[in-house]
């Protein structure tokens, strides 16, 4: 009995020494691994960190992208409005250019007329004188037969108002006449355009709608700058209108309504457009009375 105690005693007092030393190195490693740990966790603190300040930094060059696009936006819009603007001056400029020629062309015809006129009156008026002179004993040389009728060339204006006074009298044919007489003299006066739409209203008064149509698509075509373009188109389709093309009235109509919506002809247009529709919703016929 007392001998298994003493061996008990031996036993645990060797095996003390190796469990203390086997505590000591668990320890150690448990240490180790904390301190692993908390480098990790520094670093993962660090990373994190960094990756904030990132995305701070991103979000700042985001915004500032963002400005500088609205930035350059701003100045190609400010850049295409001076563009346009540059063009519309350009396009008057151009307008006034074209006015001035016209009118310049205009008074050239008028001072050339005008010369015409005064050589004429004064070829006139030597013939007699030369007579005269070649017998001073005799009585002056009557003019001959038909010279008392000649009269002398006129200008522009006097043979437009002299076209447009026969118009408002009714004379269409004498004002027809008369107009196209302008035309062939003065085909590059301001005035020429509005002497064919009066062509075609001398035609269309008298109820040759196919006459005054080719008269309206004359003026159009060969004026298109003159200010009675707009009336020319709505015209126009007055008189495919009453020949009974309706299809054709339409597109003239509408053409007046798009490119000239602000004139009267443009209005006239639409109100004809609007009767149009009515009608045809109404499956009455597509004419327009």
């Amino acid at each position: 009995m007392v001998r298994e105690r003493v061996l008990g005693f031996v036993l645990v007092a060797a095996l003390t020494p190796a469990a203390a030393g086997v505590a000591s190195a668990a320890n150690k490693e448990h240490l180790q691994m904390m301190a692993e740990i908390r480098m990790l966790q520094e670093q993962t603190a660090l990373l994190r960190a960094q990756l904030t300040a990132l995305n701070e930094t991103l979000r700042a060059l985001g915004t500032k992208l963002d400005e500088q696009a609205g930035v350059s936006r701003k100045a190609l819009a400010d850049q295409k409005l001076s563009i346009d603007t540059i063009g519309d001056d350009v396009r008057v400029v151009r307008e006034k250019v074209d006015d001035n020629n016209v009118r310049v062309s205009s008074l050239s015809q008028e001072l050339d007329a005008i010369r015409a006129a005064i050589a004429q009156e004064a070829a006139q008026g030597a013939q007699p004188q030369a007579a005269d002179a070649a017998n001073p004993a005799g009585p002056p040389t009557p003019p001959a037969a038909g010279q008392a009728a000649q009269s002398p060339a006129q200008s522009p204006q006097r043979l437009y108002d002299s076209a447009w006074a026969d118009y408002v009298a009714s004379q269409y044919n004498l004002a027809i006449t008369g107009f196209e007489n302008y035309i062939s003299k003065f085909p590059r006066s301001e005035q020429a355009g509005d002497a064919q739409y009066f062509i075609g209203e001398c035609y269309y008064q008298q109820g040759m709608f196919k006459e005054a149509a080719s008269a309206y698509d004359r003026g159009i075509t060969t004026y298109p700058n003159s200010q009675k373009v707009p009336d020319m188109y709505f015209k126009r389709g007055m008189a495919f209108n009453a020949l009974g093309l309706v299809d054709r009235a339409r597109e003239s109509w509408e053409y007046a309504v798009k490119t000239f919506p602000n004139s009267e002809a443009g209005r006239l247009a639409r109100q004809r457009l609007d009767q149009i529709i009515r009608k045809a919703l109404s499956s009455g016929p597509l004419t327009v009375d």
